[in-house]
């Protein structure tokens, strides 16, 4: 994970943490920060976010089939792919490594 992305979202866990009561926090923190609602939403603005972090859409795809590998065994088929898909599906995983 590039540092850019996790201070990111490190800032992301603390903005949330500030909503959340301490039995949230406690019990499921990646769960509302992460999978809760998406965390970005659009094809341009997850394009962007890539370019933002200067992760190529094709290398982002392939971290995300390596994480899918580590986490679940194989690559998991995804719906569609688009920036949006990759990017939300990156951070709920990078979201797991941070809190």
């Amino acid at each position: 994970m590039k540092e850019s992305i996790k201070q990111e979202l490190l800032n992301h866990i603390e903005e949330v943490k500030q909503e959340l009561t301490v039995e949230q926090i406690n019990n499921d923190l990646h769960y509302h920060c992460f999978n809760e609602d998406y965390y970005l939403i659009g094809y341009y603005q997850c394009s962007e976010w890539l370019k933002k972090h200067d992760l190529g859409e094709f290398e982002a795809l392939e971290e995300l089939q390596y994480l899918q590998t580590i986490h679940f065994g194989d690559i998991q088929e995804l719906e569609s792919i688009n920036s949006e898909t990759v990017v939300n599906q990156l951070v709920y995983f990078y979201g797991l490594e941070l809190v």
